[in-house]
């Protein structure tokens, strides 16, 4: 009863390696592999493995509970990407636990506002941290004045200047769509509004850590999100010296969804007559039709989905058909047979879903292999197999 992740290996690493290439050259540094969640539905162990094949230096999570795992299968630095604040009283024991692990010294933590920098710069020993910039997704971070507050505040240049905070630079998380509000400075043309606004937080940093007095300047690197390679290549022919790198998971990881499968597998084959009733819910189904019950249900992820982003009439249209069919007690699964969705029979169950298949349809065997068309960030697998 599995529900299983199949890679083309040989075709999935040629992807990676292309990406990595790619943003190398429009960056100039390799980028950094986000391994965060469930591990894009590999899994964090999986995808460890890979970025070592890769070579990467630097990886990213989500959050501090993310690290050990990913620890286990790296040997350079981890960036964790959501902000550190200790008013979260469960997250900042987490913090403090890791302290007493050998591979506490690899760990860059975010900070997204001056009271979480003040609180480490007052506290023991040394921390590594990125500052995060307050841009366009409007989600955490420094604004331009906090950030220039932080900078000059004698006590987290003190504690800077003493090796009790390291600052590896700043980060500009950009959404995936183009900002709504940019307004281009007067006479500059070149980029998009993503890369001029990376541009501009970059040269706010430049010019203050150019200046820098004292020991442990602040590093001039910029770390940045979802720019593409032409953003990336824009941003880096303004940033002169500085060290720009790119933190990548869904591209990386899920860029070529070909080399990718979502598997479950046909345990029971029931061609019924009309008007039979079956599942909890005690439905029937199609004239003539066909009960397939296949491995994969909601602990599984099947049948779990995000809110649409909506953003076109096409799409909202298409999210209001779905709404429709839900309510009149009609949902399409992820499942394919014969090239075709197919019908759940009801919603799915915790470990398998049951769906209809129309009397002329050639009919599954046990054991026989069904794709599923799920995401996979929401997804959990059983096993994943590399196929070489």
């Amino acid at each position: 009863m599995s529900f299983v992740l199949r890679a083309d290996a040989s075709r999935w690493r040629a992807h990676q390696q292309s990406v990595v290439d790619a943003v190398t050259r429009a960056s100039g540094t390799a980028p950094v592999p986000v391994i965060k969640g469930n591990g894009y539905g590999f899994g964090p162990g999986v995808l460890s493995a890979e970025a070592s094949r890769l070579d990467s230096d630097t990886v990213a999570v989500g959050t501090i509970f993310e690290v050990d795992d990913v620890a286990a299968g790296t040997t350079g630095d981890i960036v964790v990407l959501e902000p550190f604040q200790p008013l979260d009283a469960v997250a900042a024991d987490a913090w403090w636990q890791l302290g007493e692990k050998l591979h506490a010294g690899r760990v860059i933590r975010t900070v997204a506002s001056v009271d979480a920098l003040r609180a480490l710069a007052a506290g023991p020993g040394s921390v590594r941290v990125i500052l995060e910039a307050h841009t366009s997704m409007h989600r955490f971070g420094f604004s331009e004045s906090e950030l220039l507050e932080a900078l000059a505040d004698e006590d987290i240049r003190a504690a800077m200047e003493r090796g009790r905070v390291l600052v590896e630079g700043l980060a500009v998380h950009m959404p995936i769509a183009q900002p709504a509000d940019d307004v281009p400075p007067p006479g500059v043309r070149d980029g998009s509004a993503k890369a001029r606004e990376v541009m501009r937080w970059a040269g706010l940093w430049q010019t203050k850590t150019a200046v820098w007095p004292g020991h442990n300047a602040p590093a001039n690197t910029i770390w940045v999100s979802h720019l593409d390679d032409d953003e990336l290549a824009v941003v880096r022919s303004s940033l002169g010296e500085a060290v720009l790198r790119l933190r990548t998971g869904t591209r990386l990881w899920l860029g070529d969804r070909e080399a990718l499968k979502a598997i479950g597998t046909v345990l029971a084959v029931h061609p019924l007559v009309s008007g039979t009733h079956v599942g909890y819910r005690q439905r029937s189904g199609p004239k003539q039709g066909t009960l397939v019950v296949v491995s994969g249900g909601t602990s599984h992820g099947v049948g779990l989905a995000g809110p649409s982003p909506a953003a076109s009439i096409r799409q909202r249209v298409t999210t209001a058909g779905i709404g429709a069919l839900d309510a009149a007690g009609r949902a399409m699964s992820p499942f394919t047979w014969q090239g075709k969705q197919r019908w759940f029979a009801e919603p799915p169950h915790q470990h398998v879903s049951m769906v209809w298949l129309p009397h002329e349809c050639v009919l599954p065997q046990l054991g026989d292999e069904m794709t599923a068309d799920v995401r996979f960030t929401t997804s959990r697998f059983d096993a994943v197999l590399l196929d070489t």
